[in-house]
């Protein structure tokens, strides 16, 4: 699913997440984009991003929720974007399903405009602090 603006990316990816879509949110992203995820994990493609996400939602994020807060947009070069995104994220889950509680993050997301409109190239999801 490409994008009609890059401004776009910060909502599609939150609506996908709180509705535990990872195919959603893999499908954000180019054929062959790198992800690294919140745990760490890198993924290389959009089959691997959903597999990533999808364990990560059965894991620490089974029980997350997003809150949005601020989001800058760059325009880096023609056709090329980048988005930050920060979050907030509640109900993250230890591996032995106790409350991890809350956390800050930021996504950062590198986009390109496509004849199909825009995708996400390589995207890192972080924790702050």
């Amino acid at each position: 699913m490409s994008l009609g603006d890059p401004a776009e990316f910060a909502r599609a990816f939150s609506n996908a997440f709180a509705d535990r879509d990872p195919a959603a949110i893999a499908a954000l992203f180019a054929e062959d984009a790198d992800f690294l995820s919140l745990t760490g994990a890198w993924a290389e493609g959009r089959a691997a991003v959903a597999d990533v996400l999808g364990a990560e939602m059965d894991g620490m994020l089974a029980r997350a929720r997003l809150v949005s807060g601020r989001t800058k947009l760059r325009a880096v070069a023609p056709g090329v974007a980048q988005v930050m995104q920060r979050f907030v994220l509640s109900g993250l889950v230890h591996p032995d399903g106790s409350d991890a509680g809350r956390i800050g993050a930021v996504l950062s997301a590198l986009l390109r405009e496509t004849a199909a409109g825009w995708e996400v190239v390589a995207a890192q999801f972080t924790a702050e602090g």
